[in-house]
């Protein structure tokens, strides 16, 4: 007896029933996987805050130097501290830095005998594009801010104990420098219409922040221009920061909460 086989119409019905059904629940599944990221990014900044705060509990209230050298960077050596993070990026004679090079260099910082994990340093969902003259490490996702013993030099903060109100300051931000790995510190200027260094915005318009109460949380950015700055920053660009007229709510946030000294 001859078996009854699908007709080609039915085969397209089928078929065209799959292409549905995907296309409904990619999006759910796009926004869950989103949604667990930031639970880990969320985690990895409650983590590293932590660390941070016992660096200072450790070291008679002395923050941790904020400021992610470049070159190479020895701890200790000739009498200079290396940044509270990673120990800096040894360049390679006549190349790059590489992704080893970073792990290397995060093994050496002083942060990292409170916070071991390698994986803790990157958020999962940092999709900056590597390869190309420059961009061969970007494994760190977050920076201290400037004003925490970092590039702000003067105008920082030394010791936590200066610190007015902890919860209202962040210490970590989700940075993405477009010169390949973090460097230096992420700073801003406290007045003004213009970012300074761009942010990271990997979770559905929000960013996460570490903050020096040690909790950690996302925040949702309103303004269009901090999401074009921040994707063209993803793709190694550099463009203008000023924020247009009609914009500035999540600029004047990160103003607002920006530590500096008498602050």
């Amino acid at each position: 007896m001859r078996k009854k086989a699908f007709t080609l119409i039915e085969l397209l019905v089928v078929i065209a029933i799959i292409a549905i059904l995907m296309a409904i629940l990619m999006p759910a599944l796009r926004l869950a996987k989103d949604q667990a990221y930031g639970v880990i990014c969320v985690s990895n900044l409650r983590n590293l805050t932590r660390a941070w705060y016992l660096y200072q509990d450790d070291n008679d209230s002395k923050l941790v130097n904020g400021h992610t050298p470049s070159g190479n960077f020895t701890k200790g050596i000739h009498g200079i501290e290396p940044p509270q993070d990673v120990a800096g990026n040894p360049t390679t004679p006549g190349g790059n830095p590489t992704r080893e090079d970073e792990w290397r260099g995060i093994e050496r910082g002083l942060l990292f005998p409170y916070a071991k994990d390698l994986d803790v340093y990157r958020c999962p969902a940092d999709r900056r594009r590597r390869g190309g003259p420059g961009r061969e490490a970007l494994w760190r996702s977050y920076s201290i801010a400037g004003g925490m013993n970092g590039e702000d030099g003067d105008q920082s903060v030394k010791k936590y104990t200066d610190i007015k109100n902890p919860a209202n300051w962040y210490v970590f931000a989700e940075e993405c420098d477009a010169r390949e790995w973090n460097r230096g510190s992420w700073i801003m200027k406290i007045t003004g219409n213009s970012w300074t260094d761009p942010l990271a915005v990997w979770h559905n318009k929000r960013s996460c922040l570490g903050w020096a109460d040690t909790r950690a949380d996302k925040h949702r950015w309103v303004d269009k221009s901090t999401m074009e700055i921040a994707a063209r920053a993803a793709d190694g660009v550099s463009i203008s920061k000023v924020v247009p007229a009609g914009e500035g709510k999540d600029l004047k946030f990160m103003q607002d909460h920006y530590i500096q000294k008498d602050r």
